[in-house]
């Protein structure tokens, strides 16, 4: 499949040549354009001029230690919400948990196999069935547009990361609804993903915060013993 001009962008940041032209081909044969970079600072200038869909960082890049790429480019402002997967030879639980609470839609480790990661990508970015890619999700002033992962409160946008807005847009396609904490895992980190149910807590009050910055934070709100849901339009009781 080629890329064509509306395909999804996709930038690897990775110190390992190796690693990444396999990755990068693998990825553009999917149908996505592909942009790859071994050098930190200049993934954070990439970001800042041409935001992508989706970010593959490796754990270690040059100029940068740990997670400090990924919370410098969490501050670069951006239109659309940009998915995250790390890319790491560090396999334990703390690692792990340590990359998903910082914002990571996944986290994959080294060595991998391409297909599984061009799977998870396909995931990530899935395409919503027939047309409901060309809808909004409304609620009173809270808007959401499934084609572009964009978010605005009476017109101005919200920066979300990834995961902030996948649970945001399960929410308002189910309000009303009630889900608990492992059925959030399941439907918006995916069933495959080892991460900790203290995850959804730690992104729902990130989302709360930001919602509440432009006077929406009773929209999530907590059922007692049970989970979260969103309030359909009108109630925020």
């Amino acid at each position: 499949m080629l890329a064509s001009e509306t395909a999804k962008q996709i930038l690897i940041v990775d110190r390992d040549i190796a690693t990444v032209e396999p990755l990068r081909q693998k990825l553009a044969e999917a149908g996505f354009t592909v942009r790859a970079i071994t050098d930190g600072s200049a993934a954070v200038a990439s970001v800042a001029e041409r935001p992508p869909h989706l970010l593959i960082i490796d754990w270690n890049v040059p100029g940068y230690a740990g997670l400090d790429l990924i919370e410098r480019l969490r501050k670069v402002r951006s239109p659309q919400a940009v998915r995250l997967i790390i890319l790491s030879d560090l396999s334990d639980d703390e690692h792990v948990v340590s990359g998903l609470n910082l914002g990571a839609d996944d986290y994959i480790t080294k060595p991998f196999f391409l297909r599984e990661v061009v799977a998870r990508v396909c995931v990530l970015l899935r395409t919503h069935s027939h047309d409901t890619n060309h809808l909004a999700l409304c609620c009173d002033d809270l808007v959401l547009e499934a084609a572009t992962n964009r978010v605005a409160v009476r017109g101005k946008l919200m920066h979300l990361r990834g995961v902030e807005y996948r649970l945001l847009e399960f929410l308002m396609s189910n309000a009303g609804r009630t889900f608990n904490r492992a059925q959030l895992l399941s439907r918006v980190w995916g069933g495959d993903t080892e991460v900790d149910e203290r995850t959804v807590d730690v992104n729902v009050q990130r989302l709360r915060k930001i919602l509440s910055e432009r006077g929406c934070e009773a929209r999530i709100q907590t059922v007692r013993g049970f989970g979260y849901r969103f309030a359909p339009a009108g109630n925020t009781e």
